[in-house]
Parts: structure tokens; sequence; C-alpha cells
């Protein structure tokens, strides 16, 4: 036998094999995705993962990032990626466009989604929003009553109670800065208000995680928190504990949570259903049941719609110029560290 025809009749079996691991491979790269910040224990992502496994076959991996870490790792990679979608708070998903890590992409539903609430070329958009304000353990309390104001927390009473996530880094603790600061008289050019709230904070030796502390308000640990309404309504609705979720009566605001697609990232397609499916009919209704307001107000059922507080209480709840409060974190988060912590 010549040696070519060896070579190709050796050869061939092992190419088929080769091709058959290359197409498995593929395969299974098709039923994976990476989300960065989809934490189980915040906004049920961890049901919604479940339901994208379970509808999609697709397995995306929990990932406790906050937003802000998910945006350094974002551009760190941003060569090599290694997410596919990523989750965050609006001001992140502004960020992420201007530092050119994710990709334009309208997923179903797009129409639906309001102007204010989307990049126009598809580069982030809103998947849900909530209202922040105080989610009391009131059992943990020890008596003491349910705070009601952004004053009530400078009480010398609620020391060592209250919590907030860092403001430097996590979105929903950049969002109390913008709350409070607003609520005493601060704009988005002015941060003075809460720069001065959070050193008199200082007092009451304020817990400050970085990353979502959930599931040390319902132990007791942390009986006042700085968090968004969805995570006390899910632990009063859902987790049967005795929190209560308080708008302050000074005001707060209200934020989106949105999503993109990563540019380059190394599984597109799987990527894109994903996104696909968190605006669809199942998946905004999984956010609605944990007590999210969904982008599509029609997912909304009335039973959600029950476990809300009053709409006189939300009438508090403001929205603001979310690019401009993009444009000052930085700047923000720069002085905290410099002047609070």
């Amino acid at each position: 036998m010549k040696k070519s025809s060896w070579l190709r009749q050796f050869a061939s079996p092992l190419l088929f094999v080769a091709a058959c691991f290359a197409g498995h491979a593929q395969a299974q790269s098709a039923d994976a995705a990476t989300c960065y910040n989809c934490p189980p224990e915040w906004a049920d992502w961890g049901t919604e993962l479940k339901a994208i496994k379970r509808d999609l076959g697709i397995t995306i991996p929990q990932d406790n990032k906050n937003s802000g870490q998910s945006l350094a790792q974002l551009v760190a990679e941003k060569d090599n990626p290694v997410a596919d979608v990523v989750y965050y708070g609006v001001t992140f998903g502004i960020q992420a466009q201007k530092a050119g890590v994710v990709a334009a992409y309208k997923p179903r539903h797009w129409n639906e989604i309001p102007a204010g609430l989307k990049d126009p070329a598809g580069h982030w958009f809103a998947i849900h929003s909530g209202t922040l304000g105080f989610m009391v353990n009131v059992d943990a309390l020890g008596g003491k009553p349910i705070p009601q104001s952004w004053d009530d927390l400078l009480k010398p009473e609620y020391k060592g109670m209250i919590g907030y996530l860092d403001p430097s880094s996590a979105f929903v603790g950049y969002v109390g800065a913008v709350a409070v600061n607003l609520a005493k008289g601060g704009t988005l050019d002015n941060f003075t208000p809460a720069i001065n709230y959070f050193k008199k904070l200082e007092a009451n030796d304020p817990i400050v995680p970085k990353q979502t502390a959930y599931a040390r308000v319902l132990s007791g640990e942390i009986p006042i928190l700085l968090d968004y309404d969805f995570n006390a309504y899910r632990a009063k609705y859902k987790d049967h504990a005795n929190v209560a979720f308080v708008i302050p009566k000074e005001g707060t605001v209200q934020v989106p949570y949105v999503m993109s697609l990563v540019k380059n990232g190394p599984h597109p397609a799987a990527g894109k259903k994903v996104l696909d499916y968190v605006l669809s009919d199942k998946g905004q209704a999984i956010w609605a049941n944990a007590f999210l307001r969904p982008v599509r107000a029609s997912a909304i059922s009335k039973e959600a719609q029950s476990h809300f507080l009053p709409a006189s209480d939300y009438a508090r709840a403001k929205t603001v110029n979310y690019s401009h409060m993009a444009a000052v974190q930085k700047a923000f988060a720069a002085r905290y560290l410099s002047e609070v912590r």
C-alpha cells in the first residue's frame, strides 16, 4: 500500500472522530451561557435561571458579583470575553456602552420597552425596576419602632442596626446615595447633602457589605437595610419573615435594572436567547411574582400588584435623569471613599 493511501485510510477515521468531538463540544457550549451578576438571592434570579434551564436548555452558573464588579470584569476581559450577558443597574449599563464592552441587540418585545428605558441601538435595556427604601426585620428591632424617615436612621437607638451596600461599588448602594441626596435637597451635580448624611450615619456604626445582604437581614444580623421593595416583599411573602418595607417620608427614587449582550462573548446565540427569554411573558411573569415591576407592564398580575405598598406611598418615589446619574457616579464614589470611608 502506498504511504499516501495508508495515511488517507488511517486519517479518515481519526478526522471523523475529531469532528464528532468538535460537534459535541459545540453542542455543549450551545447549552451554556455566562451571566455576570445573576445571584440567586437577588431579584429571584434563582427562579429565573431554573426557568431558562427548563425552557431553553441553557445552563447559567450563579454569579455573585455586584454591578461595579461586573463592569470592571468586562473591561478587564475586553480582548477575551468570558461572559455572554450581563445584568446591572442602569448607570453601569450606560458606562458599559461607553467602554465598548457590550454589543447592540434588540430582543423580542423590544417595542414594548419605553423609550427612556433602553439604549436606542440596544446596547442595554431595562427588564424590571425597583424602588429604594428600608427593608426592616421587625423582630430584630427588639421592640424599637420601625423607622419611617431618613432622619430616623440617625437616631442613636438604631446604632449597629443599619446596613447599606457600598455605594462606591454596588449599584443599589449608589441608588441609596442618590435617594438620600435628593431627599436632603441635593442634586445630581451636588452630592454634598449625601456625603454629610453618610458622615452623620457613621456615628451609628453602619454595616457596609459589597454584595447583596438579603440573608443577613433575614437572620437579624442587619435589622435595617437600604434596599429595594422587591427584596422586602420577597422576604415577607415568600420567606414568611416578619419584614416591613418603608418608603421614607422625605422621598426616594425608583430605578431600572438592565441587561446587555456582551461584545464578542463566547456564546452569542445562547446569550441572545437568554435576553429574549427575560422579556418574554414567562420571564417577565417571574419578575412580577418576585415583586419587581417588569418593564412590560402587562406582565403584572392583580395578585402580584396586591403585595405592593399603596400608590400613595409610591408617589414619594421619583425618577431621575439616568444618563446624568451615570455621568456623575465615579465622582460621587471618589468623594465617598475619600470623605466617608
